[in-house]
């Protein structure tokens, strides 16, 4: 009988001991710091994930708790060089040592090369995914090649007319002086 895992209550001692797996989708509208990032567009955008655990036995120790997560996502933003809708590809391919509390994570995590969480019985993998493709967001979102020309000036004709149509404002006190 193999045991039913949920993403957003894993127990990740479990899951890397049965060497589980878990997959799943979910529109981008259930990650909602992701989502915040997202401009308006066609159709929902979805975010399609896989995780797999795996527990490394080591001599002499309870062995290494690992979880290996891959997802997708296509997050429609605004391309800086042209400002039009451009779907930015997001990918994550990462793997997760777990150890047995916070302060230990946080120590072996500035030691090691690895990512290291703290071992959790009630783990939100969902946020994991959130968290992951958050960091893959470009700082300056932009189309690798704009669907059309990009705008050369920073100002259009209205702009340039309402500049000639200013009044001075020394010219109007003049005025005034000379009415006295």
């Amino acid at each position: 009988m193999s045991k039913e895992f949920n993403a957003s209550r894993l127990d990740v001692h479990a899951f890397a001991q049965s060497a589980g797996h878990l997959q799943g989708q979910a529109p981008l509208g259930a990650l909602p710091r992701l989502a915040a990032e997202a401009q308006g567009g066609a159709g929902v955008p979805e975010v399609q994930w896989r995780a797999e655990g795996e527990l490394q036995e080591q001599t002499g120790g309870p062995g290494h708790v690992w979880l290996h997560l891959q997802a997708q996502a296509v997050v429609p933003m605004v391309c800086q060089r042209c400002l039009s809708l451009a779907p930015i590809s997001l990918e994550v391919d990462r793997s997760f040592r777990f150890v047995a509390d916070e302060a230990l994570a946080e120590e072996e995590d500035n030691d090691s090369e690895e990512d290291v969480l703290a071992l959790s019985r009630e783990f939100n993998l969902l946020e994991l995914v959130e968290d992951e493709l958050l960091m893959e967001l470009p700082v300056v979102p932009r189309h690798d090649s704009c669907p059309g020309e990009p705008r050369m000036s920073s100002s259009d004709a209205d702009f340039e007319q309402a500049n000639t149509e200013k009044v001075n404002p020394f010219a109007a006190l003049r005025e005034l002086d000379l009415k006295k």
